[in-house]
C-alpha cells in the first residue's frame, strides 16, 4: 500500500467508532477487576508457604486467590488486545477519511499506525501525532479536544510506570508485587483505567468532528450535482 497512490473514498465511521468505544469499556472493566484482585491479595498477605516463585525455578501450588488472579490477568490481556484491534480499525478508517476530506496525504506513513505503538522512544509521540493529524485534516481550524492530551498523558503514565501496560514481569511476579507494594500496582492500573475512559471520549469527539465535515462535504457535492 502506498499513500501516494491509493485514493480511498469516504467510508462510514459510526460502526467502527462504537466498536472502539466498546473496546475501551471492556478494557477498563478488565483493569478495574485486576486492581480489585491486587488489593485483595495485598489485604490477604502472602501465605505461610511464601511467594509463588520460590527461586531456583521452584514454584509452589497457587492459592485460590492467586489462581483467580491468573485468570483475571489473562482475561484482562485478551480484553486489552481486543480494544487495541478495535481502536486501530477505527483509526485507520478515520485516517483514510481525513485524507479524502483534506486532499492531503497523512503526516505519517501507514506502517506507523502499527509500529508507532511498539518502537521504543518513537512510541512516546507518534501515536498521538497520528490522532492529532486525523483531527486537523478532518476538522481544519477546530481546536484539538483537550481529552486527547488527557488520554495520551494517562497512557504514558500507565506505559512508563513499569507495572502498567508494558510490564514484562510474569503474573507470579505481579502477585509478589501485590503482596509487597500494591499501591504502585493500583496507581498504574488507575492510570490505565483513566486512559481507557479518556480514549472512549477521544473516539467520540473525533468521530463527531469528522461526521460533521463529511456531512458538509456531501451537501456541497449534492449542490454541485444539482447545478
Amino acid at each position: 500500500m502506498n499513500d501516494d497512490i491509493t485514493q480511498p473514498t469516504l467510508r462510514p465511521v459510526r460502526g467502527v467508532a462504537r466498536c472502539a468505544v466498546a473496546g475501551f469499556v471492556l478494557a477498563g472493566a478488565a483493569w478495574v477487576a485486576r486492581a480489585a484482585w491486587q488489593v485483595r491479595l495485598a489485604v490477604a498477605g502472602p501465605p505461610p508457604s511464601g511467594l509463588p516463585d520460590q527461586g531456583d525455578g521452584r514454584h509452589r501450588p497457587l492459592t485460590g486467590l492467586e489462581d483467580a488472579y491468573h485468570i483475571i490477568s489473562a482475561l484482562g490481556d485478551a480484553a486489552t488486545l481486543l480494544c487495541a484491534v478495535a481502536f486501530l480499525v477505527w483509526l485507520l478508517r478515520m485516517r483514510d477519511n481525513a485524507r479524502v476530506l483534506s486532499g492531503q496525504a497523512p503526516h505519517y506513513a501507514w506502517p506507523w499506525v502499527y509500529a508507532g505503538w511498539i518502537v521504543p522512544v518513537v512510541n512516546l509521540w507518534v501515536p498521538r501525532g497520528i490522532v492529532v493529524d486525523v483531527h486537523q485534516k478532518s476538522a481544519p481550524g477546530e481546536r484539538l479536544p483537550r481529552v486527547v492530551n488527557w488520554w495520551w498523558g494517562l497512557w504514558l503514565a500507565g506505559m512508563l510506570s513499569g507495572v502498567g501496560l508494558m510490564y514484562t514481569d510474569s503474573t507470579d511476579d505481579i502477585i509478589a508485587r501485590a503482596y509487597m507494594d500494591a499501591q504502585f500496582l493500583v496507581a498504574a492500573d488507575t492510570a490505565v483505567l483513566g486512559a481507557a475512559v479518556a480514549g472512549a471520549f477521544v473516539v467520540r469527539a473525533l468521530t463527531a468532528a469528522q461526521q460533521k465535515r463529511m456531512g458538509t462535504a456531501e451537501n456541497h457535492g449534492e449542490r454541485a450535482l444539482s447545478r
